[in-house]
C-alpha cells in the first residue's frame, strides 16, 4: 500500500511527547528555584542598559558592572529589576541617566539605600510592562516590512540558508549582499570561535572575529540594515540569524530582539555538551531567552544536527528525535508558538552505507510528519566531506532534493569546499545555484511519489521512532540530569553541577525575588 505519508504510529509519537513533558517538568522545577547572572542581565538589556565603560582599554558592558555590584553586596535574591527601580527612586533619574552614572563610578547599585519597598514593586512591574510594549512594537515594525517586502516562506518551498563568516562585520555585509542576489533568503552570521564562552556581550561593531564575526548589538544593526537595503532592491524579505547559545543567551536574545533579527540558534543542549557549560546555567537562562523570542516573533534554531558529529549518524536518529521532543517542549512552556519552532535535524551518515539515501529521506520525511507546524532546519553533510569538491557538490545536490521532497522549512546550503577553506562568494553562489534548479525544478515532488508501507523506509523511519520513545523512557526513568552525564546524547557525558558559569546560577526567594517578564511573556511553566 503507498501513500504520500509515512505509517507512523501516531500512538507511540503522542506517548514521546508525553514523557518529553514529564522530562521537561524536571527542568520547570530548576528554573523556578534558580536565577542566573545571565538572565538578570537580559532583564537589565531590555530595560535599556546597553551601553559600556572603557576599562583597561576594553569596551566592558554596563550591564556586568550591574551585576557585579550586586553579587558584591549580596543583593541579588531580590532580581536585578528590584534593585533598577529602587536606584531610580533614590537618584530621581531616568535610566539613561542611572546607567551613565554608573559607568563613570558616580553610583553603586548595590550600596543605594533601600527605598519603600511598595513603592519600588509598583515601580518595576511599570518598567518591565513599558519594556515588553517596545519590544512587541519593534517585533511589529518587521511585520509590517516583511509584509510590504514579499515573505519567500509563502511560496511552498524551503527557505535558502547560507553562511557569512569573515570576522568582519563589514566584509560579511558586502558576502550577505552577494548572496542574496544568486537567491539567498536566510543569511546566518556565524560567531567568533569561542564567543559562547565569553560572560559578556561584546560592544559595538567588530572587525577581527576568528572563524566568525562577533555577535555584538552594533553588528545586528549593520547587517539588519543591509539586509532591510538589499530586500528592498531584490523584492523579497530576507531574514537574518545569528547564535543565542552559550553563557550569554538571554543578552543575545534580548539584543537580537531590539535589533530586528528573525532567527537564532537558541539550544541549551548544544552548549551543555559541546561547550562543556553548566546544564543549570544554560537552561535557566534558555527559558528566559525563549520567552523573549517568542514575543519577538523570533524563530529558534535547534542544534539536533551536531549530535551526529561525535555518534554515527545511522545509530543516532532516536537521540536526534528525542531531543526534539524535548526542545519542542522546552519552547512550548516559553509560550512559544511551534510556527517558531525551526527544530533541527541534518544529513549526515555515511555514504558509503548501503541504502544512505533511503535512511536519510527516512528520517527527513519522519521529522516532518511528526513536526508538521514547524519550519523545519536541515543541515547538509558536513562529516564526511574531505576536501573532494566534487564529490561534495553531488552530496549537496542530493540533500537539496531531500530537502525539497519532504518540505523541509528551511535547507543549510552546503558548499563544495567544505572542509578546504571559509567560503568564497564564488563557491557560495555554486552552493545557491544548485539549490535553486533542485528546489525550483522538484517544486511539488513530494504530492507525485507514495511510500510502499512495507518498505524500508517506511520500516526504516518506524524504528527510529521505537527506538526513541525507549530512550525518553529511560531519560524519564534515570532523570535527565543523570542521563546526560551517563551520555545518552552525542556520546558525551556532563554532569548537573559541572562545566563553565556554574557560579552564575543562585537561588532565589521567590517571595521577595521580582520579574514580572515571566508572566508577561506567557511563561506556561
Amino acid at each position: 500500500m503507498y501513500s504520500d505519508k509515512l505509517p507512523l504510529n501516531e500512538k507511540k509519537i503522542a506517548r514521546c511527547r508525553k514523557i518529553a513533558a514529564d522530562i521537561g517538568q524536571e527542568v520547570a522545577n530548576l528554573i523556578h528555584r534558580n536565577s542566573t547572572v545571565g538572565t538578570e542581565r537580559g532583564i537589565l538589556r531590555l530595560l535599556g542598559f546597553n551601553g559600556a565603560l572603557t576599562h583597561q582599554g576594553l569596551q566592558y558592558p554596563v550591564a556586568n558592572l550591574m551585576l557585579d555590584q550586586l553579587r558584591e553586596h549580596e543583593r541579588l535574591q531580590e532580581g536585578a529589576l528590584f534593585w533598577v527601580a529602587n536606584a531610580l527612586l533614590a537618584e530621581n533619574v531616568s535610566i539613561p541617566q542611572l546607567e551613565e552614572q554608573i559607568a563613570t563610578r558616580k553610583l553603586n547599585l548595590g550600596e543605594i539605600k533601600t527605598q519603600d519597598k511598595t513603592k519600588v514593586v509598583k515601580l518595576a512591574k511599570t518598567l518591565a510592562q513599558d519594556s515588553f510594549k517596545r519590544l512587541k512594537s519593534y517585533r511589529e515594525l518587521r511585520r509590517k516590512l516583511l509584509k510590504k517586502q514579499g515573505d519567500p516562506l509563502g511560496e511552498k518551498r524551503p527557505l535558502k540558508y547560507v553562511i557569512v563568516a569573515t570576522g568582519n562585520i563589514f566584509e560579511d555585509v558586502t558576502q550577505a549582499k552577494s548572496a542574496v542576489m544568486d537567491g539567498a533568503d536566510i543569511i546566518a552570521v556565524i560567531r567568533s570561535t569561542a564567543q559562547s564562552l565569553l560572560d559578556y556581550v561584546p560592544h559595538g561593531t567588530t572587525t577581527e572575529g576568528f572563524g566568525g564575526t562577533y555577535a555584538t548589538q552594533g553588528n545586528f544593526r549593520v547587517m539588519r540594515e543591509a539586509l532591510d537595503e538589499i530586500g528592498e532592491k531584490e523584492g523579497r524579505y530576507i531574514r537574518l540569524t545569528n547564535y543565542c547559545s552559550g553563557l550569554c543567551m538571554s543578552e543575545i536574545a534580548a539584543l537580537a530582539s531590539l535589533e530586528g533579527l528573525d532567527c537564532l540558534l537558541n539550544d541549551a543542549m548544544y552548549g551543555i555538551l559541546f561547550r562543556d557549560i553548566n546544564p543549570r546555567r544554560t537552561l535557566i537562562d534558555q527559558h528566559f531567552s525563549r520567552l523573549i523570542c517568542s514575543v519577538s516573533d523570533i524563530w529558534i534554531m535547534t542544534g539536533e544536527d551536531n549530535y551526529m558529529k561525535t555518534t554515527d549518524a545511522v545509530k543516532a536518529g532516536d537521540q536526534v528525535l528525542a531531543s526534539q521532543f524535548i526542545n519542542e517542549v522546552s519552547a512550548l512552556n516559553a509560550g512559544m508558538r511551534r510556527e517558531q519552532m525551526s527544530i533541527g535535524h541534518a544529513m549526515e551518515m555515511d555514504p558509503a552505507y548501503e541504502k544512505v539515501i533511503l535512511m536519510e529521506i527516512a528520517r527527513a520525511q519522519m521529522t516532518r510528519q511528526i513536526f508538521p507546524k514547524a519550519p523545519l532546519k536541515y543541515m547538509c553533510a558536513t562529516k564526511y566531506k574531505t576536501g573532494d569538491i566534487f564529490t561534495a557538490h553531488a552530496l549537496d545536490t542530493v540533500f537539496n532534493l531531500i530537502g525539497s521532497m519532504t518540505n523541509q522549512g528551511v535547507i543549510l546550503l552546503g558548499m563544495p569546499t567544505e572542509a578546504v577553506h571559509t567560503p568564497w562568494m564564488q563557491d557560495r553562489s555554486l552552493a545557491i545555484r544548485d539549490a535553486n534548479y533542485i528546489l525550483n525544478g522538484s517544486l511539488g515532488l513530494s504530492q507525485e511519489f507514495g511510500f510502499n508501507s512495507n518498505g524500508f523506509v517506511s520500516k526504516f523511519a518506524q524504528k527510529v521512532l521505537d527506538d526513541c520513545l525507549k530512550l525518553l523512557e529511560k531519560i524519564n526513568r534515570e532523570g535527565f540530569f543523570k542521563a546526560i552525564e551517563k551520555r545518552v546524547f552525542a556520546d558525551v557525558s556532563r554532569t548537573i553541577d559541572g562545566g563553565k558559569g556554574a557560579d552564575g546560577v543562585f537561588e532565589i526567594d521567590r517571595t521577595v525575588y521580582l520579574n514580572p517578564f515571566f508572566e508577561l511573556m506567557g511563561s506556561k511553566i
